[in-house]
């Protein structure tokens, strides 16, 4: 099991205190395959998330035309063609196991691979550095600016960047609204000034989180407000790819003197790394990638970029710093061809539970039903003895049309002998041997429904029975259990 250190704290804690004083990370500018990699997964993301919402899906007269829609109103949930009830919430559930195990399987293949490149935390916060590069400078000049006293032009260019990021946060948070409203309808609304004060809350409330998450907290969610670095160890192994540091080649560190050959610098016992510290100053959670793995990293492959430019400077191979496992690097301080092992136990086992769940609600949505139905039986009172003799129970039936075209279905009542049953409420309530009910397209149909047997053929005080709906004339059916109660 691979082992996982803390982050060194930037500064020792105050005498007496438990807690290090917080210092600012300013990541520094980089460029190079990871960085790349960084930039292309921000604008396909971002690119996703702020396109979706305006993509149409025609579902047919009277229906949503939004791609990806939560319909809180509506108690719907759209997805390209994928419509689903709250009756079907169970797929939401599939959902998340997906992307749980997908995580963990991801984590076991190439470590943080998530953290560091697609992340929500990291995508924005790539973002807001950016802006924040193009308007202060790189990582010196913000320093200078930040320990700089206040006048004008700091105003200025402080007030310049944070007026970016809120436009960016405020983008988001109408971004993400959009997904629970239809987009076109909402920004006219929002023109006119005719959003609802929900509306306006909740674009208040992801701004301000968008502001403060990736403006401010940054590098603090990754370290100390996200649960995975805890425990993303368990989801790793010695065949991991991870961010390492070629330790065997690198040490012992020292800065490299001018006119100091390689032959007269390893006499000394020195190694490539020449203790410049690029790897640290680009790290944006301030991690010294040379001190091992450690719970703040987050997988990004900037130090990669960063370290290889200067080996490629000094005329040094590169890749002291790479993506490799602890196995490999073992067999590269060995001399010996390094071997990446994908297919393991772990990966298998969760490769498996993906494609079985997988596998299970693609099944389940290809089978899904057209109609559902649900019985709720009446408890005040449990049941009623007419003058007759004959026993009476009632139950509310909700019949679900879960197409676009309005539908008559016939409810039918099996397993008690005699039985009769009747809509309540309706002309004389006529009793029969099935009763035929009406659901409006995209609708729940709500009816109670009086079920009657003969005294004498009561056999025992809770008699399991069922109902079932067909839907007229395709014969479509559906089946739900309950009991019928008797003295």
């Amino acid at each position: 099991m691979m082992s996982v250190t803390s982050t060194e704290p930037q500064t020792a804690p105050r005498k007496g205190s438990l807690y290090a004083k917080y210092s600012k990370i300013y990541p520094k500018s980089v460029a190079g395959t990871f960085r790349r990699l960084k930039w292309l997964a921000l604008v396909i993301l971002l690119g996703i998330y702020y396109v979706t919402p305006w993509i149409r899906w025609d579902r047919g007269p009277g229906a949503p035309d939004q791609a990806v829609l939560v319909d809180l109103p509506g108690r719907r949930l759209y997805f390209f063609f994928i419509e689903l009830w709250p009756q079907q919430v169970y797929y939401l559930t599939g959902t998340l196991i997906l992307g749980a195990v997908g995580l963990f399987l991801a984590t076991a293949l190439a470590g943080r691979v998530w953290c560091g490149y697609a992340c929500p935390q990291t995508v924005w916060s790539d973002l807001y550095l950016w802006v924040e590069r193009r308007i202060e400078g790189d990582r010196g000049d913000r320093i200078r600016l930040d320990h700089a006293p206040w006048s004008l032009a700091k105003l200025w260019t402080k007030a310049a960047k944070h007026s970016a990021w809120l436009l960016i946060a405020l983008a988001t948070g109408g971004a993400w609204v959009f997904y629970f409203n239809d987009a076109p309808t909402l920004v006219r609304d929002l023109v006119h000034f005719n959003a609802s004060s929900n509306v306006l809350l909740f674009i208040g409330l992801f701004t301000g989180t968008t502001y403060l998450l990736a403006g401010f907290a940054r590098e603090q969610v990754c370290i100390y407000m996200c649960p995975w670095p805890r425990f993303q160890a368990a989801m790793q192994d010695e065949e991991s790819l991870v961010v390492t540091y070629e330790d065997w080649r690198g040490e012992g560190r020292a800065h490299l003197k001018r006119a100091q050959s390689w032959e007269e610098r390893r006499a000394q016992g020195n190694g490539d790394c020449i203790d410049c510290a690029a790897c640290v100053h680009v790290c944006p959670t301030g991690v010294d990638i040379r001190n091992g793995p450690q719970m703040a990293c987050i997988g990004c492959g900037l130090c990669v970029d960063a370290c290889n430019d200067v080996m490629a400077k000094i005329g040094r191979p590169g890749d002291l710093i790479r993506f490799d496992s602890l196995n490999a690097q073992v067999a590269r301080a060995n001399g010996t061809t390094p071997k990446f092992k994908p297919i393991r136990p772990r990966t298998i086992i969760y490769t498996l539970i993906l494609t079985v769940i997988g596998g299970l609600m693609a099944i389940g949505l290809v089978l899904k039903p057209k109609v559902d139905v649900n019985i709720l039986r009446d408890r005040a009172p449990l049941f009623v003895t007419l003058a007759n003799g004959d026993i009476q129970n009632a139950y509310t039936v909700k019949v679900l049309n879960m197409t676009r075209a309005a539908q008559d279905y016939r409810l039918t009542v099996t397993g008690l002998p005699g039985a009769t049953l009747a809509l309540a409420g309706g002309e004389g309530e006529a009793f029969g041997q099935a009763v035929d009910v009406h659901a409006d397209p995209d609708s729940v149909a709500t009816h109670r429904v009086l079920v009657r047997i003969p005294r004498d053929a009561v056999r025992q005080t809770s008699t399991p029975t069922a109902f079932t709906v067909t839907r007229q004339p395709d014969g479509l059916a559906v089946r739900h259990d309950t009991i019928f109660l008797a003295p």
